[in-house]
């Protein structure tokens, strides 16, 4: 991997070729949920894409509570000026509400919320990979009872 967790932390315009990295990894991932061909030979497969997804997706996870860290950082600072810079009394609620509408504020939720979309492909790609892992334990078993004509293509 390219260790994006560490680029994205030290530098925050990493996130766009991070983005693009990781659309790119789940575009070449979409074939290996496809159960085609040697039964065996897909069934050695699997593990190793598993666990090769899985740090993917730990690394995404990683990178995305980073960002929120980094929102919520955004947010007490904003929230702090607002409540003590303002040039008139604001309640706390009142200050959370202008922190919240921020510029800043809004464009790291946006960010979040991208990433966050990249983390829910990763999930449905570990979930393409689970129902193959499935699917091979159900050929297998019919095959076990005798079922020899079950065709993959």
């Amino acid at each position: 991997m390219a260790g994006w967790y560490n680029k994205v932390k030290d530098n925050l315009g990493d996130i766009v070729p991070a983005i693009s990295y990781f659309e790119k990894q789940l575009d070449e991932a979409r074939s290996e949920t496809f159960l085609n061909g040697n039964l065996e030979a897909n069934s050695k497969r699997v593990p190793g894409d598993v666990a090769y997804r899985f740090g993917q997706l730990q690394e995404v996870e990683a990178i995305l509570e980073h960002l929120n860290i980094e929102m919520r950082k955004i947010h007490r600072a904003k929230y702090r000026k607002y409540l003590e810079h303002y040039n008139k009394a604001l309640s706390s609620r009142d200050a959370d509400k202008f922190a919240e509408g921020d510029q800043d504020y809004i464009d790291m939720e946006h960010l979040v919320n991208e990433f966050a979309l990249v983390r829910n492909k990763y999930l449905a790609l570990m979930k393409g990979l689970d129902a193959k892992q499935f699917q091979i334990n159900n050929i297998t078993k019919l095959r076990t009872a005798g079922m020899e004509d079950i065709s993959l293509d």
